[in-house]
């Protein structure tokens, strides 16, 4: 008999295969893809990218690193929680109509419900995960009991039927349209048409390298995207009118799948990166294969880390909420009050230390 198989862990993804797709296939995929892309530009709502503040997207990151999910289920989780909240606000502001005029009544109205949205954000980041784990071809599916036991380790005290409900709110809102393209899809066709026109470099890597270097544009977003501006402007201060003109530039799949790929093409290129067979998840240049202090560690909240070393930190962080100009009412009529996240102040973990799952 001959020697059988290895098969990867069950529930654990072994990453995208490669070359195995049709021409007609990927050209196909790139017009839908392009034209999604173009579409949701052109349809663009004026609070996009507020509820992906880098505490949110950090949250989603470690927890979905703690349930074991696949890379795309945590990007698809950010999107969905991003259009939910959204749609919610916008519900709201339409609700409570012009905010001009309000009588006191109104404005505790107002401060009540924005006070619910609040109370019940961590559930609805929760719902998010769990319903973009199941949009997961894998078997890392999660369930309610493991949805209730980490809320409850957060001192939540929801039940099933709560959190059944929040799913279905989550649905609801966005009309069941969950299944949406995230910038991971951009950069993996981008890297299949790279390889059927005859790059080079080799593909896992190169797709390993572009997921960090995407982790990283997701947790740096608000840095990344306020230094591009100022640089395209030539002007430090930006006006309210620019800041809004420039969302279509932020919320740009295909542009960052773009911006993520030439970014690693250009480290393996100039530094002659590898990965190393000792060390997984290692980044070693040419030469170094011997030398493990040159060794660049791949975990994108390392690298963020780094970033805010001798920032104040404190050992057990909240959960994230919404940030206040988001569910502010003054945010809802006019697009001249559109402010950039604000960045938080540490880059700590928002799980418990005992519970967050890290990549060594």
């Amino acid at each position: 008999m001959g020697s059988q198989v290895p098969l990867e862990p069950r529930g654990r993804d072994s990453g995208p295969l490669f070359s195995g797709v049709a021409p007609e296939i990927i050209e196909d995929t790139l017009i839908h893809l392009a034209t999604e892309n173009e579409q949701y530009l052109s349809e663009l709502p004026e609070h996009a990218g507020y509820f992906k503040d880098t505490r949110i997207v950090e949250f989603i990151f470690l927890l979905s690193e703690k349930w074991r999910l696949d890379q795309s289920t945590r990007y698809q989780a950010v999107e969905l929680l991003e259009r939910f909240m959204i749609k919610q606000v916008e519900q709201m502001c339409k609700d409570r109509g012009n905010a001009k005029g309000r009588d006191q009544g109104q404005r505790s109205s107002w401060s009540s419900v924005r006070d619910q949205i609040t109370n019940t954000f961590v559930l609805r980041l929760v719902s998010c995960v769990q319903l973009a784990s199941k949009l997961s071809l894998h078997y890392s599916r999660v369930t309610s009991d493991t949805a209730l036991k980490f809320l409850q380790s957060l001192k939540y005290s929801y039940t099933k039927q709560e959190l059944l409900e929040s799913e279905l709110a989550v649905l609801n809102t966005l009309h069941f349209h969950i299944n949406v393209s995230t910038p991971l899809a951009y950069v993996e066709l981008l890297l299949e048409v790279l390889g059927y026109n005859g790059c080079l470099l080799p593909a896992k890597p190169l797709h390993q390298l572009c997921v960090q270097l995407l982790d990283f544009c997701y947790l740096t977003r608000e840095t990344i995207y306020d230094t591009l501006l100022k640089i395209a402007i030539e002007n430090s201060t930006p006006s309210k009118l620019q800041i809004t003109k420039f969302l279509t530039v932020k919320e740009d799949f295909m542009l960052l799948a773009v911006g993520v790929i030439s970014t690693g093409c250009g480290a393996f290129k100039l530094h002659h990166w590898h990965f190393s067979r000792k060390y997984p998840g290692v980044l070693l240049c040419c030469g170094e294969a011997h030398s493990w202090q040159h060794h660049t560690q791949a975990a994108p909240w390392e690298l963020w880390n780094q970033i805010s070393r001798g920032q104040n930190s404190a050992s057990e962080i909240e959960p994230p909420c919404p940030s206040s100009h988001c569910l502010s009412s003054r945010n809802c009529h006019a697009a001249d009050n559109c402010d950039t996240a604000q960045a938080p102040s540490t880059a700590q973990g928002y799980l418990n230390s005992g519970t967050a799952h890290h990549v060594n």
